[in-house]
């Protein structure tokens, strides 16, 4: 069983940057993928970046290439999403998820466990 918990969510203006945490309990975290998706009001969630268990591998969306990082800690059971040039199309409820299994995905459905949700707005 791994719990997760979201921090580091807030209101930012266009062009700001912000990063999420996502703490996880459990001895396994290390053996685990890790993943971040975002849901907006109205719209299905979406995935918005993915991390192997050691960090060699890595997958973004389209929409967040180049200004999004995903990185991990694995000796504080740890992982991060840098989010830079936010635009107000980045405004949802990220969430941190964690896959059974080493090697990163793209889909939700691979991650069996989520965390609660961070919301992130950014204003115009």
């Amino acid at each position: 069983q791994v719990q997760l918990v979201e921090s580091g969510g807030g209101l930012v203006q266009a062009g700001g940057s912000l990063r999420l945490s996502c703490a996880a309990s459990g001895r396994t975290f290390s053996s685990n993928a890790m993943g971040w998706f975002r849901q907006a009001p109205g719209k299905e969630r979406e995935f918005v970046a993915a991390i192997n268990w050691n960090g060699g591998t890595t997958y973004y969306a389209d929409s967040v290439k180049g200004r999004f990082t995903i990185s991990r800690d694995n000796a504080k059971n740890t992982v991060y999403l840098q989010m830079n040039s936010l635009k107000p199309e980045d405004t949802a409820v990220y969430y941190c998820a964690a896959k059974r299994g080493t090697i990163a995905a793209i889909t939700s459905l691979s991650y069996a466990y989520w965390g609660q949700g961070t919301q992130v707005t950014v204003s115009s």
